[in-house]
């Protein structure tokens, strides 16, 4: 049976779990262990040899396809590639645990900045959700960013989440208790591996990243390495690119090098008190671009 299935020893496929130093590859015809190469990652597209023993079929990974996107956890003194060929980030916000717009706009600028169209979840609509936090929705309603309102535990509204993101790649992300492995499972039927952290913040994914897909084209990459998120590795002038509505109403400043706080003839700080820009954008804004460092 192998030998008919695996007559063509150069396969192509893309990574579905990735372990220490070797993965999963998904070709047409099977789930192939792999020795992985260098820089490859749960998403990528890959090209395999198919290597044959007395015991299984196992695969060596020649070489990687070129991204169409990288998400990666950048800081200061290193970068880690987290997932790849994502299309959209799913940003899971909830009333409880709270969610902070500084963790909202974090991954918006993360994902603008990836080349990777970012939108919102609103999960745990069946929970009271008071006027505060529905201000807190409008600000990225008014930035015309996709929110969806689910309930990945009750399974309500799925639909329109899974329309979607129909035959694209995501990324969900959130707070320690939001839902990212209830909603991945109630999306896919499949249960999601999580451990108990110690120190009780809750549950997270195994170690392992992993990427499932339903019947409608949609994959899902889950992976430990996306529960923090710094910001520091951007560059200072990059970060006002993933404030969109700032960026817009920068270009009519003054100055070239306004410095967007106290300058004369400057059009944000304008608009922020014609209330045209959020204060929260705002702050985060001038949060992430001069106090990087102590993300």
């Amino acid at each position: 049976v192998y030998f008919v299935l695996y007559m063509e020893k150069v396969q192509s496929g893309y990574v579905i779990e990735f372990y220490s130093n070797s993965c999963l590859v998904r070709t047409s015809n099977a789930d192939i262990n792999c020795i992985a190469i260098k820089d490859v990652i749960v998403g990528d597209f890959v090209n395999i040899e198919i290597v044959q023993d007395s015991k299984q079929v196992k695969g060596i990974i020649l070489s990687r396809e070129p991204r169409i996107s990288v998400l990666e956890k950048k800081d200061e003194i290193k970068t880690k590639a987290i997932a790849a060929n994502v299309t959209h980030v799913g940003i899971l916000v909830t009333p409880e645990p709270k969610t902070s717009t500084e963790f909202i706009d974090k991954w918006i600028v993360t994902a603008i900045l990836s080349g990777i169209t970012p939108f919102i979840i609103n999960n745990k609509i069946d929970l009271n959700q008071d006027d505060n936090y529905q201000s807190k929705l409008n600000i990225y309603k008014n930035l015309d960013i996709k929110l969806i309102e689910i309930s990945a535990k009750n399974k309500s509204n799925l639909d329109e989440l899974i329309k979607y993101l129909e035959s694209d790649c995501v990324v969900f992300v959130g707070n320690s208790g939001a839902g990212k492995s209830t909603l991945t499972t109630s999306i896919t039927g499949k249960k999601i591996k999580t451990n108990v952290l110690s120190n009780n913040q809750g549950v997270h994914t195994t170690s392992i990243s992993s990427l499932y897909e339903t019947n409608k084209g949609t994959k899902i990459i889950d992976s430990p390495g996306v529960r923090d998120l710094p910001i520091a590795g951007w560059d200072k002038e990059e970060i006002i690119r993933g404030f969109s509505e700032i960026f817009l109403i920068s270009k009519d400043c003054k100055f070239n090098d306004c410095n967007h706080i106290n300058n004369e003839g400057c059009a944000v700080t304008a608009s922020l008190n014609d209330g045209v820009i959020s204060e929260s954008r705002y702050n985060n804004f001038i949060n992430f671009r001069d106090n990087n460092e102590n993300e």
